[in-house]
């Protein structure tokens, strides 16, 4: 089964992200989504992996449908959170969008190397980050047929 724009449950996403700013400019720009959908944070990849296996007291977290992914956070980075989803056959079909503020050929290479499904950079204008995150939604959550959760 297959979830889309039709989706009767929330589309589920895990922004995970350092930058508490970023986040709250993220739910800014998806408060007017024209879909059903539920943002779930984590703010670091310690935490977000906590969340993806359910432990920690995340244990009741709701399988994500689409991961947003920064790249720079502390304890663990998005590289390792990375190659970690990708990795664990029951997280591996969960696509992973790198929204960052690198440029770094060799960032775009490493993620694309773990099975990014894509790489987005992170704009610091205000108007130009709304404009990315409505091109992720309407992508990502509104064209794109994403896996079912388990």
């Amino acid at each position: 089964m297959m979830v889309g724009k039709n989706l009767l449950r929330p589309v589920e996403v895990l922004l995970v992200d350092d930058s508490v700013d970023d986040v709250e400019l993220m739910k800014e720009a998806l408060k007017d989504a024209k879909i059903n959908l539920s943002l779930n944070e984590a703010y670091d990849g310690v935490q977000a992996m906590d969340f993806l296996k359910r432990r920690n007291g995340f244990e009741r977290a709701a399988r994500p449908d689409l991961v947003l992914l920064d790249l720079n956070m502390p304890r663990k980075d998005g590289r390792e959170v990375l190659a970690e989803i990708k990795g664990d056959p029951a997280l591996s079909d969960i696509p992973v969008v790198i929204l960052t503020t690198s440029k770094s050929d060799e960032d775009i290479l490493a993620t694309y190397k773990l099975h990014a499904n894509c790489y987005i950079n992170k704009p610091v204008d205000f108007n130009e980050f709304i404009k990315v995150v409505r091109s992720i939604e309407n992508f990502w959550l509104t064209v794109v047929m994403l896996p079912a959760a388990e």
